[in-house]
């Protein structure tokens, strides 16, 4: 087991907010690089609703939308399988005390190196979805249990993956005959609705495909028992499908095409469903510059310490929306037609073309919630400007939680010293929802709070 890389900041706290964090964190005179608060409260909480809510589908999170360090620890603790799409994030996952049995490689094309590293360290659950892959499998891992990944409707989602990824349902007889030819061992079949996915539907038009092609399967000769119903899970609260809506129509969908009595295993691959909200970015306005649009109306232009090809990458590769909070009283403050730029030389470096704020001032904060999914995972240091920053807040009473499990050790070895001896607070250990109970699970503040 390693400690965490970076060792980010954690913060035991019974009553702090990350809100509170923010504030005490800005209020130093010598902060000004841009910083990441992760409430901690908050992945444990998405975890445990999404047991209660999905209890027979298995979560395997997806490292490529989040990779930072404690994430990671935090859902291996927590009992995550992990979907890897490399032989970097296999053995970053493996490297922090993994058993290779909780990773899927979900990566239906695979070099040829990477096929053989994960056959040296033992990560038999793979991918795929053509006939080439088939081959290079069979020469380089022919123990592997394979999982054939089928396109299904992907076109009410956000980010689509079906251009790229998937074979076509008629495709399948001929894939698994080659596979029954080659002696491979296919266990079952995986499918993704897109990234942020708006339409519950289609989880369960797939299913109902996936139902098809395990009778495919039998009459070939293969007897499936392994589904993958991949990701496409929201990560926080917004004016589309919810996550709970997501939940009813799988289960139902489940229910009707793999009972349990079926004795299929099902797993998922969430990403933005485990970190989004319980990410909030704070930046710095170093630079501001009043000019006018086309057509003569007056503008501020505010330049801040991250942008587009730091954490706000995702405004390009994940189609993401931000919202600008900023962290001033806005009283006696006008509002102005207002644009936000990053802090690079490179004009592509926009975060918002257009906004309304207050009237704000150099070295003034902003904060964006939302920020945990496909943010600093693919940020770069273009221009030398460094990733921020990242602290960690962790309540007393959902510490106590993970103390009782018995990944604690596993944990406790991971955050090191920064993990207090508080053997003796008087906190409560109930953070179960199980009936229903979510108070004691601490989340981002309301946007109400924030703006007073």
């Amino acid at each position: 087991m390693k400690s965490l890389v970076g060792n980010p900041t954690v913060e035991l706290t019974t009553d702090k907010t990350v809100f509170d964090v923010i504030t005490s964190s800005i209020k130093s005179s010598d902060q000004e690089e841009p910083f990441i608060v992760a409430d901690l409260a908050d992945i444990v909480y998405k975890f445990k609703l999404w047991k209660l809510k999905m209890p027979r589908v298995e979560p395997f999170y997806a490292v490529k939308c989040n990779d930072a360090p404690t994430v990671l620890h935090l859902l291996a603790a927590l009992g995550t399988g992990f979907d890897c799409a490399s032989k970097n994030e296999i053995e970053s996952v493996l490297s922090i005390g993994v058993e290779p049995e909780r990773i899927i490689y979900a990566n239906p094309c695979k070099t040829r190196g990477f096929i053989r590293h994960a056959a040296n360290v033992g990560v038999k659950m793979m991918t795929f979805d053509n006939e080439m892959e088939l081959h290079k499998v069979k020469a380089h891992h022919p123990d592997a249990e394979l999982v054939i990944r089928i396109r299904v409707d992907d076109s009410s989602s956000i980010c689509q993956l079906g251009v790229k990824f998937g074979c076509n349902v008629k495709d399948v007889p001929h894939l698994l005959q080659v596979a029954k030819e080659l002696d491979l061992n296919v266990i079952g079949v995986s499918f993704h609705v897109g990234s942020n996915c708006q339409d519950s539907g289609a989880y369960s038009s797939a299913i109902v495909s996936c139902r098809h092609i395990f009778d495919i399967a039998e009459d070939i000769g293969y007897h499936m028992d392994f589904l993958d119903i991949g990701g496409g899970f929201p990560g926080f609260k917004g004016p589309y499908v919810s996550f709970e809506e997501i939940c009813n129509v799988v289960a139902e969908s489940l229910d009707e095409h793999f009972p349990p009595e079926s004795g299929v295993r099902i797993i998922a691959e969430p990403g933005r469903y485990f970190v989004a909200s319980a990410f909030t970015l704070c930046t710095n306005i170093i630079a501001k510059r009043e000019t006018f649009s086309e057509d003569g109306e007056p503008i501020c232009m505010y330049y801040v310490n991250d942008g587009v090809y730091g954490s706000f990458n995702c405004l390009m590769f994940d189609h993401a929306e931000v919202e600008p909070i900023p962290l001033v009283d806005p009283k006696y403050r006008p509002v102005v037609k207002s644009s936000i730029w990053g802090p690079t030389c490179d004009s592509l470096d926009c975060i918002m073309k257009t906004c309304d704020l207050p009237s704000l001032n150099v070295s003034e904060w902003m904060m964006f919630e939302n920020m945990g999914a496909y943010t600093i995972s693919a940020a770069s240091t273009f221009n030398g400007f460094q990733k921020p920053e990242m602290r960690c807040i962790l309540p007393l009473h959902v510490m106590k939680y993970l103390q009782s499990l018995p990944t604690w050790a596993n944990l406790l070895e991971a955050f090191g010293d920064q993990v207090l001896d508080f053997s003796n607070a008087n906190v409560s250990t109930d953070c179960d929802i199980t009936n229903g109970n979510t108070d004691n699970i601490h989340l981002l503040p309301h946007r109400e709070s924030v703006s007073a």
